[in-house]
C-alpha cells in the first residue's frame, strides 16, 4: 500500500500532508511555492509510492464553490494529465486555516511562529487528509 497525499493549493505556496504507508496517520510534510508544485510533486512520486492525491476543494458556507476554485480546476486538470495513472481527488476544505490557527495555539506555539503562512499550509494539508482519512474509515460521502 501506498501513502496518500494532500495539497493545500495556494496561489503563492501549497501545504503539503502524506500518510504513512498504512494509510493511518497523516503528517505535514513541506511547503512547497505554486509555481514549483509540478515538479516537486514528480518528484516526490518517483521516490515514493503514493497512491492518491487529495486536493483541497475550497467552498464558501454555503456548499458552492469559492473563487480560487479558477485557480485549482486548471491545477487539477494538469496534474490529472500529468499523472493518468495517480487517482486525484478534492476533499472540502473549509475551516481548515482556522483548524490549523488554533492548533498552532492549543500547541503553545509563539505568535511569531503562528505568523509563519507556510507553517499554516502544512497543518491545514494535515488537517484535509485526517479529514479525508476519517471520512474514509466511516464511509461518509466524499
Amino acid at each position: 500500500m501506498g501513502r496518500i497525499l494532500a495539497i493545500d493549493y495556494g496561489r503563492r505556496r501549497c501545504g503539503i500532508a502524506v500518510t504513512d504507508t498504512l494509510q493511518l496517520i497523516a503528517g505535514g510534510l513541506t511547503t512547497v511555492a505554486t509555481h514549483e508544485l509540478m515538479q516537486f510533486l514528480q518528484n516526490y512520486v518517483a521516490t515514493e509510492q503514493v497512491d492518491m492525491i487529495v486536493v483541497g476543494l475550497p467552498k464558501q458556507l454555503n456548499g458552492q464553490p469559492s473563487e480560487s476554485m479558477k485557480y485549482i480546476t486548471p491545477f487539477v486538470n494538469r496534474l490529472k494529465k500529468m499523472m493518468p495513472h495517480m487517482s486525484v481527488t478534492m476533499y472540502d476544505e473549509r475551516f481548515t486555516s482556522t483548524l490549523a490557527h488554533q492548533a498552532m495555539i492549543a500547541g503553545g506555539m509563539k505568535k511569531s511562529d503562528r505568523r509563519d503562512k507556510a507553517r499554516v499550509d502544512a497543518i491545514a494539508a494535515t488537517i484535509i487528509l485526517t479529514d479525508y482519512l476519517e471520512s474514509k474509515r466511516n464511509n461518509t460521502t466524499l
